[in-house]
């Protein structure tokens, strides 16, 4: 399989995912702003919406969308304990945490990203942003995560969106609960795994 990705983004998540589950997978760079890949190819003919993650399976399907790739990736290794079963109804609830993350934490703080965006709307978003992050701060202290006692995929992308909150000056030691569930999660091995892939992708390529 590869994974087409991009650094601090959303695609960190599958690339955890591949790592917890010890699968093989190439690791492709996307350049965001170009859209091409490091192997010089237009991302947009492997992606048409243009952006990561994007997993090539080694039947040349592609399959997008962050929450769909790590559950196919759980899927392929059911005994890894990633995702519950898909007839089950811990898989509904796993799907209800993919979901608000995706458009209550990922959706929320992707806007930030916007430098033309004026500072009282930025105020109002970040707002509405604490507010979901005291809903996480209230249900991770009652359990270590997001789906109970263990690790899901749900865990490995509410990992990578947090991760973007030191790109706006947002201090998670606010939510000490939410800061101590990151600490946790990056003491991973497949997430330190992850990361130093990344990172000496890039260094290779000299960025």
């Amino acid at each position: 399989m590869k994974l087409y990705y991009a650094p601090d983004t959303c695609s960190l998540s599958p690339h955890i995912v591949l790592c917890e589950l010890g699968l093989e997978y190439e690791l492709v760079k996307v350049d965001n702003r170009s859209k091409l890949t490091a192997d010089g190819r237009d991302f947009r003919t492997i992606n048409p919406k243009g952006y990561v993650a994007a997993l090539e399976l080694d039947n040349g399907q592609i399959l997008t969308e962050g929450p769909a790739i790590v559950q196919y990736l759980a899927d392929l290794k059911p005994e890894s304990g990633l995702a519950p079963r898909a007839d089950s109804w811990a898989r509904v609830r796993l799907q209800e945490w993919l979901n608000f993350i995706t458009s209550e934490v990922h959706a929320g703080s992707a806007l930030l990203f916007n430098p033309a965006l004026p500072e009282d709307v930025r105020s109002i978003f970040r707002e509405k942003l604490f507010r979901r992050f005291d809903f996480l701060q209230d249900t991770l202290n009652e359990k270590v995560y997001l789906t109970g006692p263990t690790f899901s995929v749900a865990d490995a992308y509410l990992f990578t969106v947090l991760g973007w909150c030191k790109f706006f000056s947002i201090d998670l030691k606010r939510w000490p609960v939410l800061s101590a569930y990151m600490a946790n999660i990056s003491a991973r091995p497949a997430v330190q795994a992850a990361l130093l892939a990344e990172a000496s992708q890039q260094a290779r390529e000299g960025l």
